[in-house]
């Protein structure tokens, strides 16, 4: 199923937690909502599951207009940060909660929904869980519970908020890929969101990065990362270094940090106008080398391996810079001779 967004706005007070939201995610679209805390990203997704509504704007889900429809009838599965599990209820009457409350003239049979809920119980591969309460099984396993049940009632639309935030690291990147593959398998459509560019990335087909309420560039991860659309969304993705810097004639040039300046041929991403810029340089984009003969600018302040490399972290005249540099090459504290090789540039 398809969902378009148009113009959303929504306020809380003096706050306004969107402002004029554009968004349009197709079907079987894995969409990611990515961006820091008050963004309006949960705000967004409550919104498109009717438990929040707007104060102006449109929601359209397969063409049909959201405004005058409860959430209840959207038929859309939601997944909860907390997993919001009825405590007192086994594992299988969690997930059978939302078929057994559906209206008489809708409900399966029972037989029915115990083959429905076994096979999704099986699927998410926790089927030897269904008597357990759920303070009797892991986080990991929670997550699934909580998955199973949005899925239970074979919903249009996925909304999953945060699904991972309360994992340790091992067990979200174990669970982001099997979810990345369940939603392949079943067709779905969905959306999460999350405040980590790493899942984000890994997990979505496009991601909308939010910023204040709007949405400051949807597209996918590898344009997002090679072409940010302004100077929040570079800084926001990628951990670069933020310096201030000048276009000047044929160069940029960061004066009066001890850098030299950098040929505008090396801009991935430039200004037309001249005078004071910022400019963005992730680790890839820096030489790194010992210092000889006290022709050092940055010191280093720490070091770990990091794949096939080492990842610095330097200080740049009071600037913290991340930088990758060879196995072996320094060490903490070593002076270094550190140059740009590339950098994304917006104005001031």
């Amino acid at each position: 199923m398809s969902v378009t967004v148009s113009r959303l706005t929504r306020r809380f007070g003096p706050v306004l937690a969107l402002r004029e939201v554009e968004l349009g995610v197709r079907q079987g679209e894995f969409v990611a909502l990515l961006g820091p805390s008050g963004s309006g990203k949960t705000t967004l997704l409550r919104i498109l599951a009717g438990l929040d509504f707007a104060d102006a704007g449109t929601v359209e889900i397969d063409g049909e207009d959201m405004s005058a429809v409860p959430a209840r009838a959207r038929n859309i599965g939601f997944v909860f940060q907390n997993y919001a599990l009825f405590r007192h209820m086994t594992v299988f009457e969690n997930v059978a909660f939302g078929l057994r409350v559906r209206p008489r003239a809708t409900r399966p049979p029972g037989a029915e929904i115990t083959r429905r809920v076994r096979r999704l119980l099986e699927r998410m591969q926790i089927g030897e869980l269904e008597r357990r309460l759920p303070e009797q099984i892991s986080g990991g396993q929670r997550q699934r519970v909580a998955l199973a049940r949005a899925l239970a009632t074979e919903p249009r639309l996925l909304l999953l908020d945060e699904p991972f935030g309360a994992l340790d690291a091992e067990v979200r990147k174990g669970l982001r890929r099997w979810l990345r593959e369940l939603h392949a398998e079943l067709g779905l459509t969905s959306l999460f969101v999350t405040h980590d560019q790493e899942e984000a990335l890994e997990l979505a087909d496009r991601v909308a990065v939010m910023q204040a309420g709007q949405v400051a560039q949807f597209d996918s991860p590898a344009a997002l990362v090679a072409q940010p659309a302004n100077a929040f969304v570079a800084g926001f993705l990628g951990h670069a270094a933020r310096l201030p810097a000048r276009l000047a004639g044929d160069a940029l040039h960061f004066d009066p940090l001890p850098l030299p300046p950098l040929p505008r041929t090396a801009l991935l991403r430039g200004v037309a106008v001249e005078g004071a810029v910022l400019a963005f340089i992730r680790a890839h984009e820096w030489d790194i080398a010992p210092a000889v003969a006290g022709e050092g600018n940055a010191v280093v302040r720490s070091c770990r391996p990091a794949g096939g490399h080492t990842h610095v972290e330097l200080d740049l005249g009071g600037y913290v810079i991340e930088a990758e540099a060879a196995h072996g090459l320094l060490n903490y504290g070593q002076p270094c001779l550190l140059r740009p090789r590339a950098a994304r540039v917006f104005p001031a």
